[in-house]
């Protein structure tokens, strides 16, 4: 399994930023070229960010409609995101579950839209601090993965992105035992859920991830890469955390 270390550019970026994804193409593959790289532009950035990328470095989208075309000002479907050029697409995202009130049964909806368009889903999921507090987490979690993945999805078209909702952006970090102990029972969900097909979907960890952590982070059993979200929009740290990630002979996908 290839590790992926995607970046998710949030609400940040203009033209004059695309100078980032520049030299992140420029030297990723050379850095590690059996890990697999992203990076989630705005979408006035995507065309561009493809194009510049070269097909050095994936380009993805953050967020899908559930639809391919239809009646939906502002909204922009998975087929648009394939056609300027993107593999990929977040789904689920907390700041959308939050800001937008997404429910699990629509990230399964537009997680299905991604592989109805041929793009990888990165379906998130995490605990909040009082679900952690009250032992929730597991079951939080657990319970995300059964409602907001479809049945029927593969590794091919899934990667999950697990966010502990009280680290982004707060520079906390769970345990090392947390992070495995998350991961190893997303893993037990995924196979529950899926089948075999469970045993290869890539699982990344995404909480404040920065050049500081991200070897610690990423050699922990379980962890399938990142989902990186400030240290993404600059060059120098991203490919600090690229430099970072194990190769794949040393990767170990579940925990004993």
């Amino acid at each position: 399994m290839r590790p992926l270390i995607a970046g998710n550019w949030k609400m940040h970026g203009l033209r004059a930023d695309l100078k980032e994804i520049e030299s992140i193409a420029a030297t990723a593959a050379k850095l590690h070229p059996d890990v697999d790289i992203l990076v989630c532009p705005p979408a006035t950035l995507m065309a561009e960010a493809a194009r510049i990328a070269g097909g050095r470095v994936a380009i993805g989208g953050q967020d899908c409609h559930t639809e391919a075309s239809g009646h939906h000002t502002g909204d922009i479907s998975a087929e648009m995101l394939k056609d300027v050029g993107a593999s990929a697409v977040i789904t689920g995202h907390s700041e959308r579950r939050r800001d937008h009130g997404e429910s699990n049964a629509l990230v399964a909806a537009k997680a299905s839209a991604a592989r109805r368009a041929g793009l990888l889903a990165i379906v998130c999921v995490g605990e909040t601090q009082s679900q952690r507090s009250e032992g929730d987490a597991l079951s939080i979690c657990g319970g995300q993965i059964v409602a907001s993945v479809p049945t029927g999805m593969t590794e091919a078209d899934l990667a999950i992105g697990y966010e502990p909702l009280w680290a982004i952006g707060s520079g906390r970090m769970p345990t090392s035992h947390e992070i495995i102990q998350m991961h190893a029972h997303i893993r037990k969900c995924l196979v529950l859920h899926l089948g075999p097909h469970g045993k290869s979907v890539r699982i990344l960890y995404g909480g404040s991830v920065n050049p500081a952590d991200a070897s610690g982070i990423l050699a922990l059993p379980g962890v399938g890469g990142a989902l990186v979200g400030g240290a993404s929009l600059k060059a120098e740290d991203f490919l600090a955390i690229l430099g970072s990630a194990p190769s794949v002979s040393s990767r170990r996908l579940d925990v004993a």
